[in-house]
């Protein structure tokens, strides 16, 4: 893996993504509140780092925002990962993928270069064809997808993947097709030949 990228881009994505977060806890506030009630700094390590593999958790990053709003480092890392949990959802960015989303939560153009998120518990669904939708609706194609990695920027639209508004979650599918925020979601598990393909496009950066 490359090695951290500059401060400042990661104090801006953070911060990006610490806005997008607190207006998701605004939406539903009440499961949020519980969540973080009930989690100690300790237990909300645990499930951010449940989101990488071992050997990426280990050095990594994680921060959490407190009710304020604000974006709390409750662990350095060196490896340049920052594994987090928004709203029920678990992760763990790269700094290229951390810019790619935060741009994405500001409503600016995205970074191309190619960067790498895993979500290996899963996630709650999104919005498969409006990357800023909230919930649910009977035509915003909502998907759920089981541990998956997540693969960012121009590298991205080269694997091939369908583009399809309702794919098949267990197989390798674009998310947000035709939009600056498009992006390659490849299960892992059931997929395990994609999920390669993803991972030595990792290793060329």
């Amino acid at each position: 893996m490359r090695s951290l990228r500059a401060s400042l881009v990661v104090a801006v994505s953070l911060l990006a993504v610490t806005s997008a977060a607190a207006a998701q806890e605004k939406a539903a506030p009440m499961k949020s509140d519980m969540q973080k009630a009930e989690l100690s700094d300790a237990a909300y390590t645990a499930q951010a780092l449940s989101s990488a593999p071992k050997s990426i958790a280990k050095d990594a990053t994680v921060v959490r925002m407190d009710n304020d709003g604000k974006m709390r480092t409750l662990r350095e890392g060196k490896n340049g990962f920052t594994c987090m949990v928004i709203g029920t959802d678990k992760m763990c960015n790269d700094a290229n993928s951390m810019e790619f989303f935060g741009a994405m939560m500001k409503g600016e153009s995205p970074t191309d270069k190619l960067g790498i998120s895993y979500m290996l518990a899963g996630d709650d669904g999104a919005s498969n064809t409006d990357p800023k939708a909230t919930k649910k609706t009977a035509d915003n194609h909502w998907v759920v997808t089981g541990p998956h990695i997540m693969v960012t920027g121009a590298t991205s639209k080269s694997l091939g993947y369908t583009e399809a508004p309702d794919p098949d979650p267990t197989q390798p599918y674009m998310m947000w097709a035709g939009t600056p925020y498009e992006h390659a979601m490849v299960p892992v598990g059931g997929s395990k030949p994609m999920a390669k393909t993803a991972m030595a496009a990792s290793d060329k950066k």
